[in-house]
């Protein structure tokens, strides 16, 4: 009997141990300053790429429940920087971003998709000028201690979501296929309750 309730005692404890354990925190503060969200293009044939100097994001992300995470991206349009002074002048215009009419891109992903060797999916949608699409994110995650590293790729067909107006439409003169690369540095925030798992 006595060591029947040794057993169950220390299972018991094990559990508890387990319960109480710290977990890594499943809200991030993303630094802009060392962070990015970059583009690029094609416009006469030449490729060009460029930045966008202001943006904010909210992410929620455990990586033992990749699925319940959320993120928010909000982007600056008018901060769009390609260093070209004609370009630069033009994209915040109507024919383009349009920024007096929607000033920030959002994307928001609803939950987050577990691919493998640190590799995930954000699934969401995005939404530019007044138009939402589906998109899926594809990034890879490096994690170290309460530091996280993400670094991603999506290709987009500008014209889904109205920019490139008039003669800008047809692509040609700018390509359609635009690249968007994210590269987000994050810090576990100390002022949010770890979840145990």
């Amino acid at each position: 009997m006595m060591s029947r309730r040794l057993r169950l005692a220390l299972c018991l404890s094990a559990a508890l141990s387990g319960a109480v354990s710290p977990a890594l925190s499943a809200s991030w503060a993303v630094d802009p300053a060392k962070s990015a969200i970059r583009f690029s293009g094609v416009q006469v044939g030449t490729p060009f790429s460029g930045r966008f100097e202001r943006f904010e994001a909210r992410v929620e992300f455990d990586p033992a429940k990749p699925e319940a995470g959320r993120a928010t991206v909000l982007v600056d349009l008018a901060s769009a920087r390609t260093g070209d002074t004609q370009r630069d002048t033009a994209l915040p215009q109507k024919d383009w971003f349009d920024v007096a009419s929607a000033s920030h891109a959002r994307f928001e992903a609803s939950r987050f998709v577990d691919k493998g060797g640190g590799d995930y999916e954000a699934v969401g949608d995005l939404m530019i000028r007044g138009t939402k699409r589906p998109l899926t994110l594809p990034f890879h995650l490096s994690l170290d201690g309460d530091r996280a590293h993400a670094t991603g790729h999506v290709g987009l067909v500008r014209t889904a979501f109205g920019v490139g107006q008039g003669a800008w439409a047809s692509g040609q003169w700018v390509a359609l296929e635009v690249g968007v690369d994210v590269d987000l540095v994050a810090t576990a925030r100390s002022d949010a309750p770890a979840q145990a798992h």
